[in-house]
């Protein structure tokens, strides 16, 4: 493993990719025990890539990381020697990372390259194999894993905020809003879980794929989970990005969703917030883009426990920049920051009362080439890599003039309910 070389002692990379003859389910081919900072997946309606194991590792912190992973990325694919036999996305040398919100977290932003990867998309499936040894032996399908266990004994406690002290804190928030220091800030809360055994992410991913079909279900590093938000895709030039903010809970019956579906899409609170976080996301994108469109009104993006206003911003790539290059402008945007960004970041650290960690910071994977995705890690964990029986899962909410607290905290609890559920098995 490495931890930030310089680039003249990144080590060569072999690189090997075939076609190969398996139906199975991505995330049914990731190997049982392994340490859970080697699982790694990007996975979406059964198609993206998983991965397994370390040839190279690059963790970096502070203000620089972004950076400062991308300069270690540029070394890697410049030393790698790569033989693709399938040339799609995914295919070839692809490293995947996670990175945390805040410039001061305390967690080390993490780029990894597996030594196995396998990827499927439309309907091809290919095995990818990178190593520092120079051979290049037969690539064939690994078989299905053995399946994982439930969690056994599943205790959840509060984090840095009890359910009333979150109310607390939305109401400051209401208050510096109404006193005019910022449009919008995002306050987040966590749960701390325990349980009787390691928590196996693999769990985690296929009750999550099988739940939330519509989202990219990731594992970097210990953190596991399913977004619904895709921060910014590069494929061949083209750049898109999903935008979400504005939230309404589901209630199960058909019709009242609807119902409930078109007061979101009349919502001025609602609105309000979406009208921030996609402009933060199209100023952030226009100094990378020659051309761009951004839809006039959102659309309400259902999923099993909530409905989201969403829009989809569409761009060209003007400079060359990586997708990692491309996250980095976005990060943090309005819907996981606020707005204006820094002054709603530097009340997040007055009022939250934690480490968000990578909770909410962009995850993801990107190939030699720069392409790749990265969404934004929400409804998701950390698995405690020193102690796997242990997992931080996250929610939060965007805070406009319009919050009510009770409401707020009633929000997070709705966003809570897909990692509760995947770890109660329930």
């Amino acid at each position: 493993m490495s931890t930030l070389p310089t680039p003249a002692a990144v080590p060569t990379l072999v690189v090997r990719t075939v076609p190969v003859d398996t139906a199975a389910p991505l995330l049914h081919l990731i190997p049982a025990g392994l340490p859970v900072e080697q699982c790694a997946s990007w996975v979406r309606r059964g198609e993206g890539i998983v991965g397994w194991g370390c040839a190279l590792r690059c963790e970096t912190r502070g203000a620089t990381r972004f950076r400062e992973a991308q300069d270690w990325w540029d070394a890697v694919r410049a030393h790698a020697v790569v033989r693709d036999e399938v040339g799609t996305s995914g295919s070839g040398l692809v490293c995947f990372g996670s990175f945390p919100f805040a410039d001061d977290s305390a967690e080390a932003a993490c780029l990894l390259v597996p030594e196995v990867v396998v990827g499927r998309r439309d309907g091809r499936t290919f095995l990818t194999s990178i190593t520092t040894r120079p051979e290049l032996s037969p690539l064939i399908a690994p078989p299905p894993a053995a399946a994982p266990a439930a969690p056994r004994g599943v205790a959840f406690s509060d984090g840095a905020l009890t359910p009333t002290e979150y109310a607390t804190t939305v109401a400051r928030a209401v208050e510096r809003i109404n006193a005019g220091e910022v449009d919008k800030v995002v306050l987040a809360r966590d749960l701390v879980v325990t349980a009787a055994d390691p928590i196996d992410p693999r769990w985690l991913l296929r009750r999550l794929a099988e739940d939330y079909e519509n989202t990219w279900v990731f594992a970097v590093a210990g953190l596991t989970g399913a977004t619904p938000e895709l921060l910014v895709r590069r494929d061949h030039g083209l750049v898109t990005s999903r935008v979400l903010a504005g939230t309404i809970r589901r209630t199960g019956d058909d019709a009242k969703d609807l119902a409930l579906a078109a007061s979101l899409a009349r919502s001025s609170k609602d609105l309000e917030e979406h009208e921030y976080a996609v402009r933060s996301v199209a100023e952030s994108l226009a100094p990378h883009c020659s051309s761009m469109n951004v839809p006039e009104s959102p659309f309400v993006l259902h999923l099993p426990n909530v409905m989201h206003l969403a829009t989809d911003v569409a761009a060209v790539a003007a400079n060359g920049a990586t997708s990692l290059a491309l996250a980095a402008a976005l990060h943090p945007s309005a819907a996981v920051g606020g707005t204006p960004t820094a002054d709603a970041v530097r009340i997040i650290g007055e009022l939250e009362g934690m480490d968000r960690a990578c909770y909410a910071g962009p995850v993801g994977w990107m190939d030699a080439a720069g392409d790749g995705a990265w969404g934004i890690a929400l409804r998701c964990g950390a698995i405690d890599v020193d102690d796997p029986r242990q997992i931080r899962i996250f929610a939060g909410c965007g805070i406009v003039a319009g919050s009510d607290p009770e409401d707020e905290v009633a929000e997070s609890v709705a966003k809570l309910v897909p990692m509760r559920d995947a770890l109660t098995g329930s």
